[in-house]
């Protein structure tokens, strides 16, 4: 750039290169290394271009030449600082300026990735130039012989990494190189001119992200670098559809944590700019199909960013006119959804556009795909040469076979279309679609990047990793004395609903999930964590939103509240009011998402809404009460697999499902999915002839509908459309005469699955047997003409069931363990659901033995008295009483179990098969206990009155709300340990039982407080079931104190909680620097030598927290 330099210097003089470096400096930091390279500088009005990148087209063979002229150095071990002689290994740079930095490790030499990661972390300071967050080095490489690592923002210890990485056998790593290094393509490939000056181009670019915490907004900046699989997959796409041109689809199995945003963004771009040899666009257009909200306004700051220019980018979000416009336009990239197409067909302004070609990149291409409305958009975008349809006329009707030929010739592949498909969970319609026909002959994806590798590399969680089943067992019984004759399938569905919308079935899952969430969930993600309920229907959501507030109002959670999702309008029981979401939720529909984000709410209750598409990175725990298999499953439990700071884990709970069919539903999904075979088409003539058996449908009358369907469009009148509607109407009638009311749904069921069929697989191959196009139109018409097969009455059994016995039980918990290279496979489209099992009938009481048998357990009358008398004994026992009113659930249930077995014995002699039961099965013995665990807490807390030794104790005790400033001078509260223990990680102050008076006894200060020491760890120091007094802790060294500890690492053995009361020993090591400290061990020793000392190695002190400082027994 002589002539601008030589301008520069006649206005600068001898201080040219200082005051140009200068000025260069001051854009760097204003506007940063990668906006600089891509639109240069200007001083004192002179423009300066930093890097000439590749031009897509040869038209201007001076952008060719200028390119040419790019110098890309390579330099090794750069002193970066003024400070100290701190080096580098590696600095990229481009026409001088530093655009990347490596440090390269070499395990031979006792090195590997992770040393160059920590290098970069602590002793790269952030604050030199040369690591400016943008303004310098655009990305850092921490490379080995085996992986490789980047980051675009160095932050110290808060520094993240990303992988770099082929993938191996559809996992993490690289696969192994036989003529050097597994990391070689860094330099073969990545590295090299074209490819990295394209990357520069067409790739990087700074997201600028606006959230929303707390009702504050705020802006979060990232540089966005691919990653390889993006860039492989953008880069492989580009180069097949320059080879091949337009006409070929494309399936991308991309799993959720790919960056499919990016991908498709980056793919859209460099589609728009391929040409070919002659310098013509590969593609007229670009077509984004999308549900994603934010893609388009992605799509436009990422371009714009590559290009400054406006109009690349055009988002439909207005009517079909401005989609036309946009196409007869030319626009390069066009973003809207599916639902914009079926509309355009009929606007003047796309019979005028040109012939075309497209390409059509397809977000989550399983959900918009297939049938009409895809065959619709392909009316729009294709234009059919008549010459290829028909060669020759050979009479006057081979006009309405040249439409039929047209017809069918837009639903199957087209020389002008090119379809890209992204999804993570393709079914058999997108593999048979998009996919590329393998050496076994079934389609496969064109690009993958599984599941296996996303878990692998951190980008998504495993969400089976914790997966805990339960099962409800329950006995029936017939509340009426008539036993009517009932359809089977249809009672035992009745029963089933009866049984899950059951008051006591919601009550008993509404408190499992509750208090689960209360004792694991709500402490993850630094307490911001939230849950999902997944229910089985609207009604189940309405329901389960009262029992959630009932049961919240009741305990006194005031931490918890719950939002619905669900469509349209619940009327229960047929009785007003009618609950809508909005209604029930004190808000818009539209609003959810971000008011569920806040910590106003922690738990969602959905019925269908939200289980696809959903991304909440709080989302820690899912509890499932409702079936969910295949595609499904996977999608709605994915809801959990999202990344975010501080999410260790996730779990989920299922009420309904077994293990082996979840395992099942994802296996598929885990690696590359694949089918077990493919779609014949010959099914298509096996249903057409099943079809001709009916003799519904006559020849005759498809040729009569033919004739006048396929007539011109702009021809048909309402005369027309009557005449359709009479054809039709004959064979309804002939329908309608069918006897036998399962050969009428026989029928339709057959007529429905050759349409859906046909749609599919006309998309696939261009069929060419004009009869069953023929069939396959009036077949449209009549299935929607034809009335819907008589269902019965629908069975409503609230009155003549009752529910007698019910007991929830968990079956397992742990990792369902997804397997490599299962070789799982999902099944083609078949003509499944064509035949309908023929009703059974049976007696009401007949169903009721059944499903008893089959869901319940061995309750007798007997049984039900042994237990009723133990339960009756306990109430009456007065030490249970003084535990009962004094303690949570939790530790009552220690002395619980003492009385219980002692009562037990007492009783043995009265049922030896119920005791022997208890004693031998683990599991029995548990749903025991809890069942009368909550019975006997429950009564004792609500009408015992019996005297107990420690009466003296409670006798003048104060209630929290009648305690008066002068009181409480000489009187300590009371609280629950639990309560004190988990305040802090919780934030809020724990709740007070009553407050006892201790002036005159003791010393006191106001933050003291009273509660009861369960357990006999701290015997003879602390007996058990003792009152105590604690002080808050009082810092300085604890060593041999007692302290009630809580930390997440801790499970008291005991107790089972995660809070002890023990004594105190830490050995403490030198921190990072030399006025800190960490411990190095923690142990928590208990007085008692029958149980072991808790020790606690390396915890950080954000892991662990002393609550309080034992003083003395009070009681």
């Amino acid at each position: 750039q002589k002539d601008t330099w030589d301008s520069l210097s006649a206005i600068h003089g001898a201080d040219v290169e200082k005051k140009f470096l200068y000025r260069l400096n001051q854009e760097l930091d204003s506007r940063g290394m990668l906006d600089c390279l891509r639109h240069g500088i200007t001083d004192y009005g002179k423009k300066f271009t930093l890097a000439y990148f590749k031009p897509v087209s040869k038209l201007n063979p001076e952008t060719q030449r200028l390119y040419n002229k790019n110098i890309l150095t390579v330099t090794r071990q750069v002193h970066y600082s003024t400070k100290d002689e701190s080096s580098i290994d590696m600095l990229l740079s481009v026409n001088g300026l530093p655009a990347a930095t490596i440090e390269l490790k070499n395990p031979f030499t006792g090195q590997d990735v992770d040393d160059a990661k920590r290098q970069y972390k602590y002793d790269r300071d952030e604050r030199e130039f040369l690591f400016q967050f943008k303004k310098r080095a655009l990305v850092h490489f921490a490379v080995d012989t085996d992986v490789i690592y980047m980051t675009t923002r160095l932050q110290g210890s808060k520094t993240k990494y990303l992988p770099f990485n082929k993938g191996y056998n559809k996992g993490a790593g690289n696969p192994p190189a036989p003529n050097g290094h597994k990391t070689a393509y860094l330099w073969e490939e990545v590295l090299m001119k074209d490819s990295w000056m394209d990357i520069l181009s067409r790739f990087l670019h700074l997201e600028v992200e606006e959230k929303t915490f707390e009702r504050r907004k705020f802006k979060i900046e990232t540089m966005i670098f691919p990653r390889y699989h993006q860039l492989d997959s953008v880069r492989k796409l580009s180069a097949d559809a320059l080879t091949s041109g337009a006409g070929k689809n494309y399936l991308i199995q991309h799993s959720a944590g790919s960056g499919k945003s990016n991908s498709i963004a980056w793919l859209a771009y460099h589609l728009a700019g391929l040409h070919d040899k002659s310098d013509l666009r590969i593609f007229d257009s670009v077509i984004v199909i999308t549900d994603r909200i934010v893609l388009d306004k992605q799509l436009q700051d990422t371009i714009y960013q590559f290009e400054h220019k406006s109009g690349v980018v055009e988002k439909i979000d207005k009517d079909s006119a401005q989609l036309a416009k946009a196409l007869a336009s030319g626009t390069p990239i066009i973003i809207t959804t599916l639902q914009k197409f079926p509309f355009v067909a009929v606007l003047d302004e796309i019979k005028k556009l040109p012939k075309r070609n497209y390409a059509v990149v397809v977000d989550e291409a399983h959900s918009s795909q297939g049938g009409e409305s895809a065959k619709k958009m392909k009316d729009v975008l294709s234009s059919v040469d008549k010459s290829e349809v028909v060669s020759e006329k050979v009479d006057e009707d081979d006009d309405v076979e040249d439409e039929i030929r047209e017809s069918m010739l837009k639903r199957g592949p087209r020389p002008n279309l090119s379809f890209f498909g992204f999804t993570a969970t393709p079914k058999a319609k997108t593999l048979e679609f998009f996919g590329q026909k393998g050496a076994d002959g079934k389609p496969q994806p064109f690009h993958l990047y599984s599941m296996r590798q996303a878990i692998e590399e951190r980008f998504i969680y495993d969400v089976l990793e914790n997966y805990t089943t339960y099962q409800t067992f329950f006995q029936l019984s017939k509340k009426i004395e008539d036993d009517p004759n009932m359809n089977k399938k249809k009672a035992a569905c009745a029963i089933a609903r009866f049984l899950t919308l059951h008051p006591y079935n919601l009550a008993q899952k509404t408190e499992v999930m509750i208090e689960h969430f209360r004792k694991v969930t709500m402490k993850r993600i630094g307490g911001k964590a939230k849950a999902m309920v997944v229910t089985a229907s609207r009604e189940h959501v309405v329901r389960y939103k009262h029992e959630f507030d009932r049961y919240l109002k009741e305990k006194g959670y005031k931490d918890i509240k719950a939002l619905v999702a669900f469509s349209g309008t619940v009327l229960l029981d047929g009785i007003p009011p009618e609950y809508t979401e909005s209604g029930m939720n004190g808000f818009g529909e539209k609003e959810l998402p971000e008011k569920f984000a806040t910590s106003e709410y922690q738990i969602l209750l959905v019925a269908e809404k939200y289980q696809t598409g959903y991304d909440e990175p709080l989302l820690h725990t899912m509890y499932v009460d409702k079936r969910l298999d295949g595609v499904k499953a996977v999608q709605t439990l994915s809801r959990l697999n999202r990344m975010c700071p501080g999410k260790e884990d996730t779990f989920i709970l299922d009420f309904v499902n077994k293990r082996e069919d979840i395992l099942a539903a994802f296996q598929p999904y885990y690696e590359q999915t694949q089918l077990s075979d493919v779609t014949d088409p010959n099914k298509l003539y096996d249903l057409k002839t099943k079809l001709d058996s009916f003799k519904v449908v006559h020849p005759s009358d498809v040729d009569a509908f033919c004739d006048v369907f396929f007539k011109n469009k702009e021809l048909q009148t309402k005369r027309e459309h009557a005449q359709l509607n009479a054809i039709v109407d004959v064979a309804v009638e002939r329908f309608k005469a069918i006897e036998k009311e399962e050969h009428k749904e026989d029928f339709v069921n057959t007529l429905g699955v050759f349409v859906r069929l046909y749609a599919f697989l006309s998309q696939i191959m261009p069929f060419q047997d004009i009869e069953l196009e023929k069939f396959y139109a009036y077949s449209r018409l009549l299935l929607k003409k034809l009335p819907g097969p008589d269902r019965g009455e629908r069975y409503h059994l609230g009155d003549e069931v009752a529910l007698e016995y019910y007991r929830l039980q968990k079956i397992a918990d742990g990792k369902v363990q997804l397997q490599k290279d299962s070789g799982a496979a999902i099944e083609p489209i078949s003509e499944a659901g064509t035949k309908k099992d023929k009703d059974e009938y049976a007696r009401l009481s007949e169903i009721i033995k059944l499903l008893n048998d089959r869901f319940g357990t061995d309750f007798t009358e007997a049984d039900k008295l042994f237990f009723d008398q133990i339960e009756e004994e306990m109430v009456m026992d007065e030490k249970l009483g003084v535990q009962a009113k004094t303690n949570t659930i939790d530790n009552f249930k220690y002395g619980f179990e003492d009385v219980f077995i002692a009562k037990l014995v007492d009783r043995m002699d009265q049922n030896q098969d119920i005791f022997n039961k208890i004693m031998d099965d683990k599991a029995f013995a548990g749903v025991v206990k809890d069942y009368l665990l909550k019975k006997v807490y429950d009564r004792l807390n609500k009408d015992s009155d019996g005297q107990s030794k420690d009466t003296l104790f409670f006798s003048d005790i104060i209630p929290d709300e009648k305690i008066t400033p002068e009181q409480r001078k000489t009187h300590v509260r009371i609280c629950s340990l639990q309560a004190v223990a988990t305040s802090f990680t919780e934030q809020r102050a724990p709740e007070v039982i009553g407050w006892k008076p201790l002036g005159g006894v003791f010393k006191l200060n106001k933050d003291m407080f009273i509660a009861q020491v369960v357990g006999k760890s701290m015997e003879p120091t602390i007996k058990d079931g003792s009152w105590c007094l604690f002080r808050p802790d009082q810092g300085g060294s604890r060593n041999g104190k007692i302290v009630l500890v809580e930390s997440r690492k801790i499970l008291d053995p005991e107790t089972n909680t995660s809070y002890t009361i023990k004594r105190y020993f830490s050995e403490k090591a030198a921190g990072e620097d030399e006025n800190s400290f960490r411990h190095k061990k923690i142990i928590l020793r208990p007085d008692n030598k029958d149980f072991d000392d808790i020790v606690l190695e390396n915890v950080r002190e954000d892991e662990f927290h002393v609550a309080a400082e034992f003083v003395e027994v009070v009681s």
